[in-house]
Parts: structure tokens; sequence; C-alpha cells
């Protein structure tokens, strides 16, 4: 998938100039060109050296979502912290964005994702209030107004409370668990990991239920066009059968298997040229936990047109996110990192 340029030259006379000199200025120029051809030659015939992964960023509290801001930044959630943080792409270098959202109170949850509409950031907040943990604070999407004021557009956790799904499958936090926010057609869609369902919501927060599924465990989204992309990890234990893409449409009434195959995936994304791409948490081992997966068992998959997957990078550590900047890969871990890949686009 190694793009090459051609290049290509128009050698033109400025002047006439007499036969001799003529003969000679056209075989330095053909000399000229024959050593660019054969240089450009021997450079396309290089293999591509594959995918490189580079740590950019350590320390992160809670990172789960990320996104690519307007400025062309990465913009990551610090969910333990209630901070959005802006990373830059190239060096790491981290600062704070936005800070003062509500913490997370059960080891996961707060600020979880994030995404931008004409400049402005909006912020996934979830789990921190619900019937078994109740407090003040608001399931839902965030305005960022400022470096530390916020105004809540959509309270998604008492929408979930008065509309529980109506597809039978067992859960316990009423509230639900809202894992992945993309924006769509002016608004958002939120990926709701726990009530199996992606709902749709509005900058005047209005929502309802896009579309709703049995127990897969829809986790994160992409658009394209008038198509919606999105990840499923698989109930537990997430095995490889249960990890799929899939895609629907705005009336879509059930979603299109694209690809499965591998466990446990938990984001989806295109990079610049088009491709298909979906990240794998890791593989779960039952006998140690059949929720969470075992540390460096994560992937980079390249979506193919035959309903499978080819792997990119293995031996992440249980990645959360992933964004492409043109071709360069960018994923959260769990455990706080993140890490660029180049060379995604090489030939696998």
């Amino acid at each position: 998938m190694n793009k090459q340029n051609i290049l290509a030259i128009a050698l033109k006379p400025a002047m006439r100039v007499t036969e001799s000199v003529g003969i000679g200025i056209v075989l330095m120029l053909t000399a000229a060109v024959i050593a660019m051809i054969t240089s450009s030659a021997a450079s396309a015939s290089s293999p591509c050296q594959g995918p490189t992964a580079t740590r950019l960023v350590t320390g992160l509290q809670g990172a789960m979502g990320s996104t690519i801001g307007p400025d062309g930044a990465l913009y990551v959630t610090e969910g333990a912290i209630g901070t959005i943080s802006r990373v830059d792409p190239q060096t790491g270098e981290k600062t704070t964005f936005a800070s003062g959202l509500p913490p997370a109170i059960i080891g996961i949850g707060g600020a979880i994702d994030v995404a931008f509409i004409d400049n402005v950031a909006y912020v996934l907040v979830t789990l921190v209030n619900d019937p078994l943990f109740p407090t003040s604070d608001v399931d839902g999407i965030y305005r960022v107004d400022g470096p530390d004021s916020f105004t809540v557009v959509a309270d998604i956790g008492a929408f979930n409370l008065a509309n529980p799904p109506t597809i039978q499958f067992p859960y316990f936090i009423a509230t639900g668990l809202q894992y992945a926010l993309q924006t769509y057609r002016g608004g958002f869609l939120v990926a709701d990991s726990h009530l199996n369902r992606v709902l749709r919501v509005t900058l005047d927060g209005e929502i309802s239920v896009l579309i709703a599924f049995d127990n897969i465990v829809p986790t994160g989204l992409e658009v394209r066009g008038n198509t919606v992309y999105m990840a499923e990890a698989g109930p537990d234990p997430h095995v490889p059968q249960d990890g799929k893409v899939v895609s629907f449409g705005p009336r879509s009434p059930t979603a299109t298997e694209v690809a499965s195959g591998t466990p446990f995936l938990l984001d989806v994304e295109f990079d610049g040229g088009g491709r298909l791409y979906a990240l794998s948490h890791g593989t779960v081992d039952p006998n140690i936990d059949p929720s969470n997966a075992v540390p460096y068992t994560g992937a980079l998959v390249k979506v193919n047109e035959d309903g499978t997957f080819t792997v990119i990078m293995d031996g992440l550590d249980r990645p959360t996110s992933l964004e492409f900047i043109g071709n360069t890969a960018y994923f959260v871990t769990l455990t706080g990192e993140i890490w660029k890949i180049d060379g995604v686009s090489c030939p696998h």
C-alpha cells in the first residue's frame, strides 16, 4: 500500500544555441535525467520497513478516549482526574486543555471521550451517577466553555433511566456505560457498551435510540458519508469470533457485519488513504479475569474486503482508542500511555 510519486521532467531550452553547444547541453541533461531516474527506481524498489512504534506520552491518569482537534493535535481524556489533555503528535508535549470535570468514582468512567464541532470541544462523561452510586453529577455530554467551565448539553443518564433497553439481556447499571462519542450530522452518536445501543444526540440535548442490539458490547465509532462503522467487543470473555466491525445507516434496523475474528475490539478508524482499521484491547484469559485483557496481547488490525483482519502490529498493552493523522496511527492505553505507529500502510 506504499504510495510512490512519479516525477515528470520537461526539458525546454530557453534560447537557440549552436549545434555543437546544443548537443553538449543535451548530453549533460540526458545524463542528469538518467541519474535521477536510476536513483528514483532504486528508492522505489527499496522494501518498506514496516510499522514501527514510538512511545510519546506516559503518566496519563484514567486515559480512555481521544480525538484529533481542529489544530491537528491529539486530545485525550483523563477520567480519573476529570481532565482533557492536549498532546503534540510530533513531540509528545502534554498540556492541560480543560479540567474540573466529574472524575471517575468506580475505577472506570468520568471523562471517557471527546469530540469537536465547529472548534468547540464536547466531552462524554459516564459512570458518575447511578442508583447504585448516587451523586449530583450528570452522566452525559458536556460542552467545554473554558479551561475549567462546562455546560451539560445532554443528560444521557436521565434518558437511560426513563428509557431502559427493550431487548432482553443482563445489565445492572441503569444509567449505562457510554464509551464512545462521534460527531454525526451536526450532533453526536454515543455508543453505550452496557445497554447495547447507539444513541443519537443533538446539540440542544434531544436524545433518541438510533439502533439497539443484543448483548454485543458496542464500543468505538467511525462515520464515512451516511455509513456508521462500529466496533464490537463481544460479551465476556470477549472471544475472537465475537470481535467484529459492523456498519449501519441512519435508518438501518440492523447492522451489517464488515469483518470479524479479532478479540475485544474497542475502536475503529479510517486512515488518510481511506483504509479501515480496528483496535483490539487484547486476549482474555477466563482463568485470570473474564472481563479484562492480558497485558501485551492487544493489536492494530486492518479490515479486509473479504471480512477478515490483517494484523498490522501486535503486542500492544491494552489499547483503548485509536486515531490517525494521515497514515500515522496513534493509540492510547489503559496504562496511561500514548504510542505512535509509523509505516502502517506498508504492504502486509
